[in-house]
């Protein structure tokens, strides 16, 4: 028995079927229970520089870094976006770390730690000049000498309390896990009581399939096609191909060698999965480049790529290779008769790509099959796409403009056919893209920065209205919807701060940092619409991984509704999906499927030795339903 206020009740042998009655054991002191909160109670206590030492020319934080700029990078678009932050393996100093003089050194050491130090470093000593490191000392050290959060968590209220929570170990204790996958999102009965898929990233060519009926988990060994093919670490990516520094826990020990480096998948309605995942080394093929007769590389060609796709039939195991020109990262399904592919590329490459998967099905051909378009805004207001400026330019009132970033998340509309996508930055942007009649050549884009008090965006999805849902580093998700927009949405002054009445804020659960007025330091990292009420609702309930708070969190007529996982201490997730295995079986029928996507499973409760986790949240109709 786990609870705030309480220490855990001594452990009991159990079998199925049996009842157990436990003894509630209560804290004795306030230290003790707080060792069961939550990490975000621990991580608010985090000192934030005060507005007035940002925007200094002679300060420690580079002159042009603002305090939105340093939470984003604080929260779910820098250190969060790897890993938890506040649980204890990152509240206190690790053995490992070896002899150092103070927290300052400690810190220094521990950001360099791994395959994922050199990200850490350009973030902690690049981009805000080392300064964070003195406020991360400052809280270790507070923690070390007994202080304790602020705030308490309150209890489960109302639907919190009929949470059903199941978990299964899978994977590797050395690998991590990005994603899984569970059903094709349109179609949520696809593949019902069917096995759920992981996406171990730059971690491993090892996909772990977890059969949900019979507890049992099997490996696939993703291929590649070329023999050539690089590891995908090291420039270009996310994670590197040998440890900047030490690890605490593993030493010098490379534990990274993917090639195949599988971020995203997505179940199709013929209940194949699609993964986004390398076919070759970076080199693109002739067709992509300059000087071919591709539609697309004619506008914009394209030298090379990182990661295209793959589908992985689980009724026959056969793998099939889709070679693109394009980036890709997230992928999501299209509502048209084509079953069309949209992809995100993460933020790099120019341009947003698909394939037409129908066509692709009848005819085998990858090149034939898919298309890319770099993001132009109608900045000359005629309605059509016409020759453009680059970003580093003007706007010119003769042509229209090009957008550098493209998509991280990315979403196609149930509505009207467009497609939208996040811009990772602060304060960062959502975009929406109408194909038109001929992609390459019609494809016009929109663009709607997130007002303050928001900021931040990563991930993101949309419901079945066409209002957009997104993670902010602000400690809200944002929702926008562009039928409030007042103004004309194209033209020289649609640039981006043109319709601020389309963005609503709901501020996530948990405590927020001192001195920066009211917030929460939740740092999300992805959200994701029940378009189907996979899980008990409703239908169009928006909902976002709680990456401080051990599980997700629900939006529902206003209210946030935590779904956490008790047990163990530091679950973080990095997407989830929902599934319907039969409408007629209620509570039981229906429910969420996610996994843990931190980078170090050594960092949950448990310690080294802990695995990746595959998670079922379910909800009945009241806390002692059976």
């Amino acid at each position: 028995m786990r609870g705030y206020g309480l220490v855990d009740s001594p452990k009991v042998d159990a079998e199925p079927g049996k009842q157990l009655n436990l003894q509630a054991v209560p804290a004795a002191s306030e230290a003790e229970a707080a060792k069961y909160y939550p990490a975000i109670y621990w991580y608010s206590m985090l000192k934030i520089p005060d507005a007035s030492q940002f925007g200094k020319k002679d300060g420690e934080i580079p002159d042009k870094v603002k305090q939105t700029d340093w939470l984003n990078l604080m929260k779910n678009n820098g250190c969060v976006g790897c890993h938890q932050l506040g649980q204890l393996s990152t509240r206190t100093l690790p053995k490992g770390l070896g002899e150092y003089a103070n927290h300052a050194e400690a810190w220094m050491r521990r950001i360099q730690a791994g395959q994922s130090g050199a990200l850490m470093v350009n973030i902690i000593a690049g981009q805000l000049a080392g300064t964070p490191i003195k406020y991360f000392a400052d809280w270790t050290e507070r923690v070390a000498k007994g202080e304790l959060p602020k705030t308490k968590p309150t209890r489960p209220q109302g639907l919190e309390r009929n949470i059903v929570v199941t978990t299964w170990d899978w994977g590797n204790p050395k690998k991590y896990l990005h994603d899984l996958i569970a059903s094709d999102r349109r179609y949520p009965t696809v593949n019902a009581y069917g096995p759920v898929f992981g996406s171990p990233e730059y971690s491993t060519d090892v996909i772990p399939i977890l059969d949900p009926k019979t507890h049992t988990v099997t490996d696939f060994k993703a291929p590649v096609r070329d023999a050539d093919t690089p590891e995908g670490l090291g420039p270009g990516h996310a994670a590197m191909d040998k440890p900047l520094g030490p690890s605490p826990y593993w030493g010098e020990e490379k534990l990274y060698d993917t090639k195949v480096n599988n971020h995203n998948s997505m179940f199709d309605k013929k209940g194949r999965v699609w993964l986004a995942a390398a076919v070759r080394g970076p080199k693109n093929p002739d067709f992509c480049k300059q000087g071919s007769d591709h539609p697309s590389a004619k506008l914009f060609p394209l030298e090379q790529t990182h990661r295209a796709l793959t589908i992985l039939d689980p009724k026959t195991m056969k793998y099939t290779f889709v070679d693109t020109c394009f980036q890709t990262h997230h992928l999501q399904f299209a509502y048209d008769a084509n079953d069309t592919l949209w992809t995100s590329s993460g933020g790099g490459g120019g341009v947003v790509g698909w394939v037409n998967t129908k066509l692709f099905d009848e005819t085998g051909d990858a090149a034939k099959s898919q298309g890319w378009t770099a993001l132009i805004l109608d900045t000359n207001g005629n309605g059509k796409r016409d020759d453009y400026v680059e970003p580093n330019q003007p706007v010119d009132p003769t042509k229209d403009k090009r957008i550098a970033q493209v998509f991280y998340a990315v979403m196609p509309s149930p509505v009207d056919g467009s497609i939208w996508g996040t811009l990772r930055a602060s304060p960062g942007s959502i975009v929406r893209l109408d194909p038109g009649s001929n992609p390459p050549q019609t494809a016009l884009a929109e663009i709607y920065n997130v007002p303050l008090p928001g900021f931040g965006p990563r991930g993101g999805d949309i419901d079945s209205q066409g209002v957009v849902w997104v993670s902010l580093a602000s400690g809200h998700i944002g929702s926008f919807d562009r039928r409030k927009c007042k103004g004309p949405l194209n033209g020289p002054k649609a640039t981006g701060d043109h319709c601020p009445e389309g963005w609503s804020f709901y501020q996530y659960p948990g405590p927020g940092f001192d001195g920066i007025g009211e917030n929460s330091a939740e740092s999300s990292y992805y959200s994701w619409v029940d378009q189907h009420d996979t899980f008990g609702l409703g239908k169009d309930v928006p909902m976002s991984t709680a990456n401080l708070m051990d599980g997700l969190v629900a939006l529902k007529d206003g209210k946030m509704i935590s779904l956490r996982v008790p047990y163990p201490l530091g679950f973080y997730a990095k997407g989830f999906d929902g599934r319907i295995d039969d409408p007629n079986a209620g509570w039981k029928g229906r429910g969420l499927w996610t996994s843990s996507g931190d980078r170090a499973p050594w960092l949950i409760e448990g310690g080294k030795g802990m695995k990746p986790m595959a998670v079922h949240f379910q909800l009945r109709p009241d806390p002692l339903a059976k």
